[in-house]
């Protein structure tokens, strides 16, 4: 609610004007998706250790021509191939899971690179806090950038959300 009403009206219709997702050409690839999480929502979670009929299931109605795909949202860097089609989630910059540092991804001539940039997380915390009038700013942060959750912990928490029942979660 705090985030939400920060916005303006002109970046509300920023917002509400970007799509929930595109596709481009990219030198080497060919057609590449790219959304914060599924084509079908922007809350649907996959992972990298999804089944393949989970991927089936989520990408298949992408048409025949995109055989990559960049996605998100579980904020865990990883590339994959299932079903012949290349998958690669960058991770995040703000937010990681399973190790610290801003996680991104390079998509060039063909190759994809994982890249982590290590960042100070002391001196992060303590500017942003300092700036912030997000409520609890501070604790946020300590939880998130100075400990961010493990891959492990990750795939637990986010597990259910692939379909799987909880004690299979992370394993």
């Amino acid at each position: 609610m705090w985030g939400a009403a920060q916005l303006t009206p002109a970046h509300q219709a920023l917002i509400e004007a970007m799509p929930d997702s595109v596709t481009l050409e990219v030198d080497g690839f060919g057609e590449v998706f790219f959304s914060h999480a599924t084509p079908r929502s922007d809350e649907e979670v996959v992972l990298v250790d999804s089944r393949a009929e989970r991927w089936a299931e989520v990408y298949g109605g992408l048409p025949d021509t995109v055989q990559t795909v960049v996605c998100g949202h579980t904020h865990m860097p990883f590339v994959r191939l299932v079903n012949g089609r290349l998958v690669v989630n960058p991770g995040s910059v703000g937010l990681p899971y399973g190790r610290p540092g801003a996680h991104w991804a390079t998509l060039d001539r063909g190759a994809v690179a994982l890249h982590r940039t290590l960042i100070d997380a002391t001196e992060l915390v303590e500017r942003t806090a300092a700036s912030s009038t997000f409520p609890g700013a501070r604790a946020w942060l300590d939880d998130a950038v100075r400990a961010p959750a493990s891959d492990v912990e990750a795939l637990a928490a986010f597990g259910r959300r692939d379909g799987r029942p909880p004690s299979a979660s992370g394993t």
